[in-house]
């Protein structure tokens, strides 16, 4: 049985995407994030040090960082299946878009909110989060280009990875200006567990 650690409103609901497509076990301890503060509880320091999700169980370990745990559970569980064949260009592309995910992407998107959230006059860094929010959106958009899925015509964990990014655009009420990543979220919300990682995030949202 898998424990997955999650924290509500963050990106852990994509490793509930992916343990229901691999049809593994997996039951879901909850946090809460403060509401004043946003900030993930101090329990989650007991299960890992930076207190941070998602964070899972698997055979007496613990497995932190999207990237990692989306890796790793599809080495072990759906090789082939939710990754292309190893040792192709496909497979490559695939480690580069997992890795995208949570490097290039979500930095200037993080710094954008972050700005926004302060409210304080900045002399750098508001420019700068927005010109790389720009380049990386318009980079995804033209990667997506004639694309149902960002490799292999396929569902695998770079697209699950890639979720999270496509959702915070989705929020921000921006997409419609990147029409090839707007497809391609309606593309993803076709995907019944995609559906349901939602609801099974919206039942243990308690904030």
């Amino acid at each position: 049985m898998i424990t997955l650690h999650h924290l509500n409103k963050s990106r852990s609901k994509r490793i509930i995407w992916l343990l229901e497509e691999l049809e593994l076990d997996y039951q879901i301890k909850a946090y809460q994030r403060d509401s004043q503060t946003f900030l993930a509880p101090a329990e989650l320091k007991a299960i890992h040090p930076l207190g941070k999700s998602p964070v899972i169980e698997y055979e007496q370990q613990i497995i932190a960082e999207s990237g990692a745990i989306t890796e790793y559970l599809i080495d072990t569980h759906a090789a082939g299946i939710l990754a292309p064949t190893k040792v192709t260009p496909e497979y490559v592309e695939y480690l580069q878009w997992i890795h995208f995910a949570e490097s290039s992407a979500i930095l200037p998107l993080l710094l954008r909110m972050f700005v926004a959230k302060d409210g304080c006059l900045t002399n750098f860094l508001e420019d700068y989060a927005a010109a790389e929010t720009e380049k990386v959106l318009s980079y995804v958009n033209q990667s997506l280009e004639g694309k149902r899925y960002l490799v292999a015509d396929k569902l695998t964990g770079a697209d699950i990875m890639m979720s999270f990014i496509v959702e915070l655009l989705v929020a921000s009420g921006e997409v419609d200006k990147y029409p090839h990543i707007a497809n391609y979220a309606k593309q993803l919300s076709l995907h019944p567990n995609s559906f349901k990682a939602g609801e099974i995030e919206q039942e243990h949202d308690k904030g």
